[in-house]
């Protein structure tokens, strides 16, 4: 199967690059705001047009030489993105003429191999076409005059884009692809597990809390299953989000939940589990996904601490509605059972996938309900009369019952975890319907 070919959208800050990534998407997957430096991770998405279907890279503004240590962290990921790239767009904005900065940009795109195309950015209306002629002296071409902003000319500029292509498959995205949010507060070890794991540095790591902005995704394959990790800004509390930006990157957090089929939660070993920690668990619950957590820096805990398996134990009490997910014990800066991830996360995403026949379960059920049927309520007797798995990922399970709304909340958490004592489904929420059932049937436990 041809890979996919890859467009980099690179230009120097605040030029529109997140806007068209999000033009070109149909959809707003970057965070875009009028401060300059806002995008700073290569952020991957994968789109069609006409049939043909590319990765689009929106990228940090360019500062070819800047001493200050973000900027040459997002310089740097600028420079990988176009080394993966089948084609550079590079973006300039019509309305401030051409910069020095632009300049050098378009210098060192001259002289790199990679095929560019030069787009130039706000020219909202006809009477502005004129100035994109400004640019034919960056020595790229003759530009594409666009406005990503009110969409104006992208679908020249994209015709433009597909044309220089090498020949690629517009395909859906793979089914055999696991999908894993890394979550958890900033300044955790989110970027720094996906470098360790990718065996690159595919995401910018510092020290600085709230680095990650945007959710960046990062496609690599180990011991032949493919990971897709979506790298998220860390979750802030609401009364924290003091900006426009922090705001958008934690609604790209919860997105990035709902793409996923397995959450990594990362806690701090030292701060053990805050009420943040709690919050963005539940979140991962509520949307029934496969969930590992994992606790980083454990390095930093020294001898008077819990052994893990006290620990282990500890996480679930303060995280009792997660008590079926595994937990893992690491450290990004020494490595240390950093790799297990893999392995459990696939672990947790086949359980999401698993399917008990009907037979298995009501046999599994008849068994139970001859020791612990349903208690009665009220003076009424409840039964359930039979059940089937409806559906996968997440595991759903119907129950037809007598009286479905005298089951009380005790009664359903003690079948769900005989259920898993039986079948399994770590790491996997479950998801329970008990419906009413009037016609006569042979209740398998009742009272």
């Amino acid at each position: 199967m041809k890979q996919t070919p890859v467009v980099a959208i690179v230009g120097r800050p605040n030029v529109g690059k997140s806007t068209l990534f999000n033009r070109i998407l149909r959809q707003r997957r970057a965070v875009v705001d009028n401060d300059a430096g806002t995008t700073r991770d290569r952020n991957y998405a994968t789109t069609t047009w006409n049939g043909r279907s590319f990765a689009l890279v929106d990228t940090g503004g360019w500062v070819p030489n800047t001493e200050v240590r973000i900027e040459r962290a997002i310089k740097n990921q600028v420079e990988m993105a176009v080394e993966e790239a089948d084609l550079v767009l590079f973006l300039v904005d019509a309305t401030s003429g051409i910069l020095g900065l632009d300049a050098e940009i378009a210098a060192l795109l001259r002289r790199s191999s990679r095929k560019t195309l030069l787009a130039v950015n706000k020219v909202d209306d006809q009477g502005r076409e004129a100035l994109s002629h400004e640019f034919l002296r960056l020595g790229l071409g003759e530009p594409a005059a666009i406005s990503a902003m009110a969409g104006r000319n992208i679908g020249d500029l994209l015709d433009e884009i597909v044309s220089h292509l090498p020949e690629g498959e517009a395909t859906e995205e793979d089914e055999d692809v696991i999908k894993v949010a890394v979550l958890g507060r900033p300044n955790v070890g989110k970027s720094s597990l996906i470098n360790a794991l990718a065996g690159a540095e595919k995401v910018i790591v510092d020290e600085t809390p709230g680095t990650t902005r945007d959710a960046t995704d990062t496609l690599f394959e180990h011991d032949g299953q493919r990971f897709l990790f979506i790298d998220t800004a860390g979750l802030r509390r609401r009364v924290q989000i003091r900006s426009n930006v922090e705001y958008y990157a934690t609604l790209r957090t919860a997105r990035s939940l709902n793409r996923c089929d397995v959450a990594v939660i990362i806690c701090d070993a030292v701060e053990g589990i805050t009420h943040q920690d709690l919050t963005i668990a539940s979140q991962a619950k509520e949307a029934f996904k496969g969930v590992v957590l994992i606790v980083n820096k454990w390095d930093l805990v020294g001898e008077q601490a819990q052994i893990p398996d006290d620990y282990v134990q500890w996480v679930h009490e303060r995280l009792p509605f997660l008590y079926f997910a595994p937990v893992l014990f690491t450290s990004m800066v020494t490595k240390l059972r950093v790799q297990k991830t893999l392995e459990i996360v696939r672990r947790v995403a086949e359980e999401r996938k698993r399917r008990i026949s009907t037979s298995q379960l009501n046999t599994f059920l008849e068994g139970l309900f001859s020791t612990h049927p349903p208690p009665s309520a009220n003076g009424r007797s409840v039964s359930i009369q039979y059940a089937t798995q409806q559906g996968v990922e997440p595991p759903t399970f119907v129950f037809f019952c007598n009286r479905p709304r005298l089951i009380d909340d005790n009664y359903k958490r003690f079948l769900e975890r005989k259920l898993r004592d039986t079948f399994g489904f770590e790491g996997v929420p479950l998801r329970f319907h008990f419906r009413e059932r009037k016609r006569s049937h042979q209740a398998i436990g009742g009272s």
